[in-house]
């Protein structure tokens, strides 16, 4: 005999940590603290490349940078394959 279906209606009201990642850099603290207004600080990602969407620290989507209503947005490129999140986990 099958399973009913489960009902996860309960799970909609519950906050996740949701970030965009545009790249990252590991800096000395001196370099950090040489920082100032103009400063740029080069990522390791190249321009036009996709950005990473995580949840709770998870890449679930790729992305590209948009521009809405004079806001910044992801518009969503890709969505992380089950096998390909399995994958990290082993990693």
């Amino acid at each position: 005999m099958a399973e009913a279906p489960r009902n996860i209606d309960f799970l909609y009201d519950v906050e996740l940590d949701v970030a965009v990642v545009l790249g990252k850099v590991r800096m000395l603290i001196k370099d950090v603290l040489a920082l100032n207004s103009g400063s740029v600080v080069e990522l390791n990602k190249l321009a036009g490349e996709s950005l990473e969407i995580l949840v709770n620290e998870k890449v679930i989507a790729r992305g590209e940078a948009v521009v809405v209503n004079e806001k910044f947005g992801v518009r969503l490129t890709e969505i992380v394959s089950p096998l390909e999140r399995i994958q990290r986990l082993r990693d």
